[in-house]
């Protein structure tokens, strides 16, 4: 997959599962913006996919999942209220992410 053909997914899918390596094969060319640990699931990341800011996050191993977000509001929105909710998770809350709402 080339990051044309991610942007193109995320305005028709606005969340696409990939594997880690299909990620790992696109991550060199896509511009990190800002980069949060969770504690319990790999980074959070924020990037620049073309013209397009999108949120990647580790729901296992072997999977990311990119976000489309609208702007750099909504990308702070975003991190803010996962952050709240891996915080939550340390707290052992036992409630669980929904990657792909």
């Amino acid at each position: 997959m080339k990051s044309e053909e991610l942007v193109g997914r995320l305005v028709t899918e606005r969340v696409v599962s990939l594997t880690a390596d299909a990620w790992a094969a696109l991550a060199d060319g896509i511009e990190e913006v800002e980069r949060y640990s969770t504690g319990v699931a790999g980074d959070l990341l924020i990037v620049r996919v073309e013209s397009h800011l999108a949120a990647v996050e580790e729901p296992s191993s072997g999977k990311r999942v990119v976000r489309r977000l609208a702007d750099a509001d909504e990308a702070g929105e975003f991190v803010r209220l996962r952050l709240e909710q891996y915080e939550r998770m340390w707290d052992g809350c036992g409630c669980k992410v929904d990657y792909y709402s």
